[in-house]
């Protein structure tokens, strides 16, 4: 059944209708996302590291389709629901990176186990794994799990080694469970700005994480995934020698918050802005501004303030008037016609992206496809 791809679907393959598209409007620029998908595929081939991309950023069976084509080993999900718009998608070995607990989730994990090749899940409690295993024994499919490990971030995870080895121990003495690794994300280094004070610190924190794997190891239960990092620590981790996979989903987008990471040693950004929120002056009446009609509906608004792309003045900046209205603030002698069109980046791309139904597709100036966001609002 073919979706509603909106109201600038008779768009499609209009010469120049990157610029007319009823706004605001969600805006992937496909040369800059084919080659940042292409260019962390190339990083982990010449490293010999696999790659898991999350799909929390983009939460689209397009891409993450691109993605495998490209050579990731599967996906990663940040929720159940996510997981399972992309298993009904055909999309196979898919992480779950967060604890799935309740019974109705969990009930909800061992159904889609049982018909999702290559499912892997976290956990970080007894209790937990305990019910886990009730629930892949109800439909005698064993489930594989990874022990998640806080290194840092304080949100998820076990917080020592020896919590680390017990829960697996746990997990590989469980009837329907598998023991299959460890996760360790370290979410809260991801956007310190200079790259050697952020690889410092995810050197540091990786030592529970090294502490975690020897212990394993010595115990005999080989950790066969060690799997984390993301966008902003990717380089570093992957030098330190203990992930065998990485998790980073934001480098098919890049937004604000990236902007003043150096993501390589040299400081240079190896990944392009890709996308985009399109928005149009609707009231030009007052000296030294406009009103947009991208207000706080139309973006992520727990970071910063988006960044104008193309379209506004040098020195104009953005903000927001209330929930409808954005604000263009433009410099000493400048002016901005009504019905203007403007492209910002986007201050934070995950929670933006899921604020829209599609992805407006563009190469060029032209409007060449529209992309349904499939899990957009899955839980």
């Amino acid at each position: 059944m073919k979706f509603d791809a909106g109201p600038n679907a008779a768009l499609i393959g209009e010469p120049g209708s990157r610029k007319q598209l009823a706004t605001p409007a969600l805006i992937v620029d496909l040369d800059l996302l084919e080659e940042n998908i292409a260019r962390m595929a190339g990083f982990c081939e010449a490293e010999n590291i696999a790659l898991r991309p999350h799909a929390k950023s983009h939460k689209s069976l397009e891409i993450c389709r691109r993605q495998i084509a490209a050579g990731a080993v599967g996906i990663c999900c940040a929720t159940i629901g996510e997981a399972e718009v992309m298993v009904a998608g055909r999309v196979a070995n898919i992480l779950i990176t967060s604890p799935v607990a309740g019974n109705v989730k969990i009930t909800r994990l061992a159904a889609l186990n049982a018909t999702a090749p290559g499912l892997i899940a976290v956990s970080d409690h007894p209790d937990n794994v305990t019910a886990l295993n009730r629930a892949a024994e109800a439909t005698n499919v064993a489930l594989k799990l990874l022990v998640d490990l806080d290194i840092g971030q304080q949100r998820t995870g076990v917080t020592t080694a020896a919590a680390a080895f017990d829960l697996a121990e746990r997990i590989d003495a469980a009837s329907h469970l598998e023991f299959a690794g460890i996760q360790a994300y370290g979410g809260h280094l991801q956007h310190v700005p200079e790259f050697a004070a952020r690889a410092a610190a995810a050197a540091e924190a990786s030592q529970r994480l090294r502490d975690v794997v020897e212990a394993l190891n010595a115990g005999g239960l080989d950790p066969t995934i060690v799997t984390g990092a993301g966008t902003g620590t990717y380089e570093a981790d992957t030098k330190l020698g203990f992930y065998n996979e990485l998790q980073a989903g934001s480098y098919i987008f890049m937004d604000v918050e990236y902007a003043d990471a150096a993501l390589w040693p040299d400081g240079g950004q190896p990944f392009e802005p890709a996308l985009f929120v399109q928005t149009t002056v609707i009231s030009s009446n007052r000296a030294g501004q406009v009103t947009t009609d991208a207000g706080l509906k139309a973006f992520a608004t727990d970071g910063p303030v988006p960044i104008l792309a193309q379209g506004a003045p040098n020195g104009a900046s953005y903000s927001f008037t209330g929930d409808e209205f954005g604000c263009i603030a433009l410099p000493p002698g400048s002016e901005m016609d009504l019905g203007s069109v403007v492209e910002c980046v986007v201050p934070h791309c995950d929670p933006t992206v899921n604020l829209y139904d599609h992805y407006h597709c563009v190469r060029g100036d032209v409007l060449v496809d529209i992309w349904r966001i499939d899990a957009r609002g899955k839980y």
